[in-house]
């Protein structure tokens, strides 16, 4: 029996779980993939909006513009990487001036602060690869960028360390409500929790709708994107947004703060909620639309595509809050973008409704701080060669594209709540994240898990399931004389 147990591991999840774990309350977070930020988390633009976009007075604007004040201290507490790069919002017709104007009026209402109205040649002057059409721009200093992956898997690892709980692997197939408690029946048996909080993404409505009778429909959106290699990484400096639209915020151009381009996404919505897969048609608007405002995109740096999903609430609005019908299941649903930049604030704010409910007290020897894992370049040569001579695996480098070593590897292993894939190792180090896609380190990766977690080689996969890379027994598996694949 739990107090609270959480549905998701995304950002929102994993948010409300960190916040959570303040308190004095035995707290579990299930999650049917085999690692966090496996779903929308890990498939976005990266972007910590300003909070000027959602309209005034909504949830999403609060929970956007408290989220991106609490940024800062955040990416300190949890060492994750975050920059306030600031961001533009391009006009490229005299006639769309007002839609401008619109934005910075009801980002001032929001709360937004250093907003301003540029003509296009102050913008040109900030960004001189702004097409020379550009008849003006809304400029915010407060916009970031973040990794999405990091920040998610710091909330994680700090809840963690304060208790909290993780299953991997565990699908909900349905939620029965007793007189004091929720039984969620899942793959792997039974969970028994006195409160249960909805943070599923784009399977938020089939959960929430297995306990309340007041419907809510989310439907994916499907956001293709290009990622273009660090030689292109300063083409711009700053994150350059089209005017939004009924679908969202348009075709952006923005860093990485890992020193990449990322353009997209996308917005077409789709019925399968694990339909990531792109399109041609999805790649070719981005190169139209993405070259519309910033010109010279050096399209020929591209080094991978993907796709992520949106959760879309039909009312466009965060769903937080205790269903009116079922006492004790807390929604956090229809998280879509700003989603990333707001989950910070969202997690304060369940977590406080969870505690005026329950009645929780702040427990002692909470740690509010978590280190990420040590990067050998970031240190001075003498301090790197002294870690190196201690602990030889650090000069190993596993992945070149990204100079990553086998220490830090090791470290994703063994950290709370630690990689056990591919794509886990991928997620906390960058290992083939870089120009050649994982196409000379995956085997080596693969012997340093299969080495640390005393499994054979075919039992490793990409990203939990069934995606197994070896497919058959190796010679290591089946012993001296085998007939290994």
């Amino acid at each position: 029996m739990y107090d609270i147990c959480i549905i998701g591991a995304g950002v929102t999840g994993c948010a409300v779980a960190r916040e959570l774990s303040r308190y004095e309350a035995k707290v579990c977070v299930i999650e049917k993939c085999e690692d966090v930020c496996c779903g929308t988390s890990k498939a976005n633009s990266a972007i910590v909006h300003a909070g000027f976009d959602a309209p005034e007075g909504s949830l999403m604007a609060r929970m956007n513009v408290e989220g991106n004040r609490m940024m800062d201290r955040l990416a300190r507490e949890l060492d994750f990487p975050f920059r306030r790069n600031g961001s533009l919002v391009v006009c490229m017709n005299e006639e769309d001036l007002p839609g401008l104007q619109a934005l910075y009026d009801r980002g001032m209402k929001n709360g937004v602060e250093g907003l301003r109205i540029l003509s296009g040649e102050e913008a040109r002057e900030m960004e001189p690869n702004l097409s020379d059409a550009l008849a003006g721009a809304l400029y915010a200093p407060s916009g970031g960028i973040v990794c999405p992956f990091g920040m998610t898997i710091a909330l994680a690892e700090n809840a963690n360390v304060n208790g909290v709980e993780f299953q991997f692997d565990t699908e909900v197939v349905k939620i029965r409500k007793e007189e004091q408690y929720y039984g969620i029946e899942t793959n792997r048996g039974l969970v028994e929790s006195r409160y249960v909080v909805n943070a599923a993404g784009v399977y938020a409505d089939v959960i929430h709708n297995m306990v309340s009778g007041r419907k809510i429909k989310i439907t994916p959106r499907r956001g293709d994107y290009y990622l273009l290699d660090h030689s292109a990484g300063n083409h711009v400096t700053r994150t350059i947004f089209q005017l939004p639209t009924r679908l969202g915020k348009g075709v952006l151009v923005s860093p990485t703060v890992h020193g990449n381009l990322i353009v997209g996404p996308t917005a077409i919505d789709v019925e399968d909620r694990e339909g990531t897969n792109t399109t041609r048609e999805g790649m070719d608007e981005l190169a139209v639309k993405a070259g519309m405002t910033v010109k010279n995109l050096p399209l020929g740096q591209v080094i991978t595509s993907f796709a992520g999903l949106r959760a879309h609430e039909e009312g466009h609005e965060f769903i937080i809050g205790e269903a009116e019908d079922a006492k004790q299941f807390i929604d956090a649903a229809g998280i879509e973008s700003p989603g990333l930049s707001s989950a910070p604030a969202i997690g304060v704010m369940v977590a406080k409704l969870l505690r005026e409910r329950m009645g929780l007290w702040e427990k002692e020897g909470f740690i509010p701080e978590r280190k990420g894992i040590l990067n050998p370049a970031e240190l001075g040569m003498e301090e790197r060669n002294a870690l190196i001579r201690e602990k030889p695996a650090y000069g190993t480098i596993v992945c070149r594209c990204e100079s990553v070593t086998e220490g830090e590897l090791i470290d994703a292993i063994h950290r709370p709540v630690g990689a056990r894939s591919l794509d886990g190792i991928k997620r906390r180090t960058r290992t083939g994240m870089g120009r050649c896609q994982a196409g000379f380190c995956s085997p080596r990766t693969m012997e340093i898990l299969a080495r640390e977690l005393g499994m054979g080689m075919e039992e490793i996969t990409k990203c939990g399931g069934s995606s197994a890379v070896v497919m058959g027994r190796t010679k290591e598996s089946m012993g001296k004389g085998g007939q290994g694949l």
